[in-house]
């Protein structure tokens, strides 16, 4: 997995825990709220429904692309069944050599 998709997991991951964590806070201040908190606590709660809608928006498509890249990735070993060999025993020279190195 690339440094990109891990840093972009894990700012998905924060993002759905502060959302889980602000619907749990509105739940729990539902009955404590005057005139001006309620506006405001329907406002977060707009905003917590469009952030939760986009987050499932971007699972969906991370999901939509991850499988376009396994099947392109399918069709060329299936195509170049030795280049991908060389490939593979390429990669697994550099990651040796890196490990070996520290």
């Amino acid at each position: 997995m690339s440094e990109t998709t891990a840093v972009r997991d894990q700012l998905l991951s924060d993002l759905k825990a502060v959302v889980a964590d602000s619907e749990e806070l509105l739940r729990a201040t539902a009955g404590s709220l005057d005139e001006r908190a309620s506006a405001a606590r329907a406002r977060v709660q707009e905003s917590l429904r469009a952030a939760r809608n986009k987050l499932e928006g971007i699972d969906g498509e991370m999901l939509d692309r991850v499988k376009q890249a396994a099947g392109a990735t399918d069709d060329y070993v299936r195509d170049h069944p030795w280049g991908a060999v060389g490939i593979a025993a390429a990669a697994g020279l550099l990651v040796g050599v890196m490990i070996a190195r520290r």
